[in-house]
């Protein structure tokens, strides 16, 4: 199991052999999707506009260029013993599908049980933007940041759940807006003890969210 789980993390990574293409070939992308889109790339209005769609695509896929492994690498093990749920829940969390690559945007709520050490708590919510600054599926963001939890904490169980809503269905296609999509990857003793998972899903409460 450890070994798929890594094995499924790396996967975000695949690119990371090929040449990447210059800032320059980025914005002369931009320039063509506009054109075919129907206007001219070169009126005053859009002339700026591949630098800024490159400039938001650094703060969108930030992700590629962080490790999971030094964010959760920092921990403490003087909590006096302390050997129950540890939840960090609506967590704001904003992604970007991989299919139409537009955003999908929602709440994650992550819970571990130590086993022998904890990690801060800001560094939780640094690992969600890390995984969902990427283009993702929301089904593959739950269990990346699930294993990485585990990989690296090594807890005694893991849950995570994500509620979010697609721009792909609000925004295009069925326009349906007030739908939202429900994930859930749980692991370790919240996997073998449905008391264990129902607590979880009581402290978090779950509601669907406007986003």
């Amino acid at each position: 199991m450890k070994k798929n789980s890594k094995n499924f993390i790396d996967r975000s990574h695949a690119n990371k052999s090929n040449v990447k293409p210059s800032i320059e070939d980025a914005q002369k992308a931009v320039k063509t999707l506009i054109a075919w889109a129907g206007d001219d790339p070169n009126r005053e209005g859009l002339l700026e506009t591949p630098k800024r769609v490159v400039n938001a695509y650094l703060d969108f896929f930030y992700g590629y260029n962080e490790d999971h492994r030094k964010v959760l690498g920092k921990t403490f093990d003087d909590v006096q013993g302390y050997d129950d749920i540890v939840l960090i829940k609506n967590i704001r969390m904003e992604s970007h599908c991989e299919h139409h690559m537009v955003p999908f945007i929602g709440i994650a709520h992550v819970a571990y049980i130590p086993d022998r050490n904890v990690v801060g708590i800001s560094k939780i919510a640094r690992l969600v933007d890390i995984f969902a600054k990427r283009l993702q599926t929301q089904e593959t963001l739950t269990m990346q940041i699930a294993n990485a939890i585990d990989e690296v904490l090594k807890p005694r169980g893991v849950a995570v759940l994500i509620d979010a809503k697609h721009q792909c269905m609000t925004t295009r296609g069925i326009h349906k807006q007030d739908a939202s999509t429900v994930t859930m990857s749980i692991l370790g003793e919240f996997k073998n003890d449905p008391i264990l998972e129902d607590r979880f899903l009581n402290m978090i409460k779950i509601k669907s969210q406007e986003c």
